[in-house]
């Protein structure tokens, strides 16, 4: 399975603006910029959309792991943290900070933080952080 999403970049890096699209159209030519990843303008930037889809995707294989462990969830609430630092070669994604509430009846607290240990290494978003990443390259005249 594969899924698309795309990125349109006009100018330079701190004057240019850009648009991000995804393959389903939730995400149609959202505006993003360098005063919306770096500055205070409100915006998205890739920082914030890779949050979303690791809280997204953790919530998602923890309850696939609480139910593999007879577990039930009501809710799982998960935030992810994304933290953007400057490094000796640019700028780099040092850390992710997961944080997770669940509502699960009569659930045993250890047995949810095996689960949820589990869910942290065994998301796909997760495995991607340390993924072999490929690239296509090209110029257009």
């Amino acid at each position: 399975m594969k899924r698309t999403g795309s990125a349109v970049w006009n100018g330079d890096l701190k004057d240019g603006k850009g648009t991000v699209s995804t393959e389903s159209g939730a995400l149609k030519e959202l505006h993003y910029s360098f005063d919306k990843r770096f500055g205070d303008e409100p915006g998205t930037n890739p920082e914030e959309l890779i949050g979303a889809a690791h809280a997204g995707c953790f919530s998602m294989a923890l309850s696939k792991v609480l139910a593999d462990e007879g577990m039930t969830p009501e809710e799982i609430a998960t935030t992810a943290e994304v933290t953007l630092e400057a490094v000796e070669d640019g700028f780099a994604i040092t850390k992710v900070h997961l944080r997770t509430r669940a509502r699960i009846p009569g659930a045993d607290e250890a047995a949810f933080r095996r689960a949820a240990e589990a869910a942290k290494t065994g998301c796909p978003v997760s495995k991607l952080l340390t993924a072999e990443i490929t690239l296509d390259a090209g110029l257009e005249h």
